[in-house]
């Protein structure tokens, strides 16, 4: 058996792909697929807003939203290593915007921003996430070019997420252990078993995030000691489908349209959700399921995953594609 030719990597310099920052970099990164790439690298879907968004005086690189929680996310880019000066417009940006996310890439990081990333990450609360990362270009022989993103810095969400589920007293309430204990070995079921359904960082709640490819609508996974069907106490398992914002209800009647087809397509029957006095719609299907057992959670997680799955490959090409202009 003839061994295989192996290619050797050869490191690229950024300029000789991008010259400028602005008239380069940031439209190629703005580009979807390129911010796919990003989202990748830090765990998060993130869906183009604006480019040069005016802050003030200033103008901000691009601006996104995390597509499982709507969260804005701000992206601040340079060809070179890091400085002070960018370190203060990313402050500022991100101040202006009310950002949760802030992503500052470079070619280098020195030692001191990556410590002053890493004191910021601990000392701010668990809505505030900033993420460093440093690009590299790469090729073997006569290949094309193929961008890298490293992290250098990014949020300690174990510490975070204990933090988030602290009661009043400091101390961590059971049940929100419980739940953060359930979401987080559900993520990684999912993340071992090879889904392409994302899980956002677990939490101390009833309910687990997965962006499905815009805002203002993203899957849900949930757990309830309640009963959707029955409204009594009884412990069940849900995948949702959650539309929220502006059009959420124009938006939910133009899947009703389709309710056929849909039901039809995902091989399921829905329960269609319109609360008359809530803005949010939701569609889902259920299970009852002792999820307070752990002896059965392998099988809830592959029910979970299973429902996740196909909705997701059914409804994720209608509503990127059905998303309204905001009513005023």
């Amino acid at each position: 058996m003839s061994k295989p030719t192996l290619g050797r990597l050869q490191k690229v310099g950024l300029r000789e792909a991008w010259t400028s920052e602005s008239s380069d970099f940031t439209p190629w990164l703005a580009q979807e697929e390129n911010l796919s790439l990003l989202g990748e690298a830090i765990g998060i879907e993130l869906e183009l807003e604006s480019q040069e968004k005016d802050v003030g005086p200033f103008r901000a690189d691009i601006l996104c939203k995390d597509t499982a929680t709507d969260d804005w996310v701000l992206i601040e880019n340079q060809l070179e290593r890091t400085d002070h000066s960018h370190l203060g417009q990313l402050l500022t940006y991100a101040a202006g915007l009310n950002a949760v996310t802030i992503v500052w890439i470079a070619e280098r990081f020195t030692q001191e921003h990556r410590a002053t990333l890493d004191w910021l990450n601990e000392r701010t609360d668990e809505k505030i996430n900033l993420f460093g990362l440093e690009i590299e270009l790469w090729r073997i022989g006569d290949s094309p070019i193929a961008p890298k993103f490293n992290i250098i810095s990014q949020p300690n969400d174990w510490s975070r997420t204990v933090q988030q589920a602290a009661t009043g007293s400091g101390e961590v309430s059971m049940h929100k252990q419980f739940q953060l204990k359930f979401w987080t070995a559900f993520k990684q079921f999912m993340e071992t078993s090879g889904s392409f359904v994302r899980c956002q960082k677990p939490s101390p709640q009833h309910w687990m995030n997965h962006a499905i490819g815009r805002s203002g609508v993203h899957l849900c996974s949930i757990i309830s000691l309640w009963n959707s069907e029955t409204g009594v106490k009884g412990p069940e398992i849900r995948a949702e489908l959650y539309i929220d914002g502006p059009n959420a209800k124009q938006e939910f009647a133009a899947l009703e349209e389709q309710k056929q087809s849909i039901e039809k397509a995902l091989g399921f029957e829905l329960t269609w959700h319109n609360p008359e006095n809530k803005a949010m719609c939701k569609l889902y299907t259920r299970q009852n399921a002792d999820f307070l057992n752990e002896t059965l959670w392998p099988q809830q997680f592959e029910w979970l995953k299973q429902r996740l799955e196909i909705m997701h490959k059914i409804f994720g090409p209608i509503v990127k594609n059905m998303k309204l202009e905001a009513v005023e």
